[in-house]
């Protein structure tokens, strides 16, 4: 994992973390990975793959006949 190192944070702010953490029952590095998580992906976020869903749901779907190839396979020779 990575590891940052944050200078210069004002004594009130890191006065305000330590507080918050013990209220949540866990260290201030724990509790400014969490915060920095949150910030960066916060609940709501749309993903990518329910973005495209939706996209194809409103553009009406897409129903495809894919005939599988059922033959079996021959194993592969490393000779």
């Amino acid at each position: 994992m990575a590891a940052i190192t944050i200078r210069n944070v004002p004594e009130e702010v890191h006065r305000a973390l330590r507080v918050r953490a013990a209220m949540h029952g866990r260290s201030t590095e724990a509790e400014i990975r969490d915060i920095l998580e949150d910030a960066v992906k916060p609940e709501g976020r749309v993903k990518l793959g329910s973005l495209l869903a939706e996209i194809g749901r409103e553009a009406g779907g897409l129903d495809l006949e894919i005939e599988r190839d059922k033959t079996p396979t021959e194993p592969l020779s490393f000779e």
